[in-house]
């Protein structure tokens, strides 16, 4: 497995150099699973890959729970964009993924966002009585939604709003619960929210719960697969840490 390791890292590498100028007369595609917190952005670096280089991005996005579960039991995919880092370790601890080519592709920023403008400024607006419903993603299989629960139970709040939470599936089913008003604030990824002025909104510091850390793995039958690894090259362009930057989040350091 050792020297699987090591080829497929040096081929990363490789294609480092070589993704920008990959001939599209030999176009292909790669298949991706997104959490959904990166959804959005991906499609934009999505969009960018194939008008440089002709291939085809193929995006699935979810949970990452949900994901991590799908690839274990055999899903297509090839490459893996988390929202955390412990998932992606995982599957390469069972055999799955190629320990070289992991990475931490971008760090996310929690926010509690209301489509009133003048309910959140805040932790403590979290005790205005106006705040009956609160929404946030399932803990045990999305990231954002375990930091989230991190959040309220540091300030004795879980309790408070246990009978009240309104549970998304991942991180973009919960922003549609409070985008479309069906609650009255919710815990969501700060992407999501970075093109809105309306609303209210307050960043929870990020001393205040968990490193959102997002590690991107490539699956081991991927390896043989050039487009596969370009993307993955293609990922950490400075080109792409900017645009990744632009959208809430926070570019990795490191090359």
């Amino acid at each position: 497995m050792v020297w699987r390791t090591r080829r497929y890292s040096l081929l990363i590498a490789l294609f480092a150099m070589l993704a920008g100028t990959i001939c599209t007369a030999s176009a292909g595609e790669v298949r991706v699973a997104v959490a959904a917190n990166f959804s959005g952005v991906l499609s934009e670096i999505a969009e960018r890959f194939s008008a440089e280089t002709g291939h085809d991005v193929i995006v699935s996005s979810g949970s990452t729970g949900l994901l991590y579960t799908q690839i274990v039991q055999g899903a297509p995919f090839d490459v893996f964009l988390a929202a955390d880092q412990a998932r992606p370790k995982r599957l390469i601890d069972e055999g799955i993924a190629d320990r070289g080519s992991l990475f931490t592709y971008a760090i996310g920023r929690l926010v509690l966002f209301s489509t009133d403008p003048d309910l959140l400024k805040d932790l403590s607006s979290l005790e205005n009585p106006a705040i009956d419903r609160l929404a946030m993603a399932n803990p045990k299989t999305a990231p954002y939604g375990k930091v989230a629960e991190e959040v309220l139970k540091a300030h004795n709040l879980l309790e408070t709003f246990e009978s009240r939470i309104v549970q998304g599936a991942n991180i973009a089913q919960t922003y549609q619960f409070v985008a479309s008003g069906s609650v009255d604030a919710g815990f969501v990824a700060l992407s999501q929210v970075m093109g809105r002025s309306d609303g209210s909104r307050w960043v929870v510091p990020a001393d205040q719960h968990g490193v959102l850390a997002q590690d991107a793995v490539l699956l081991l039958h991927a390896g043989e697969n050039p487009v596969s690894l370009a993307f993955m090259s293609y990922l950490r362009s400075p080109g792409v840490r900017k645009l990744i930057e632009s959208r809430g989040y926070e570019a990795p350091t490191g090359p």
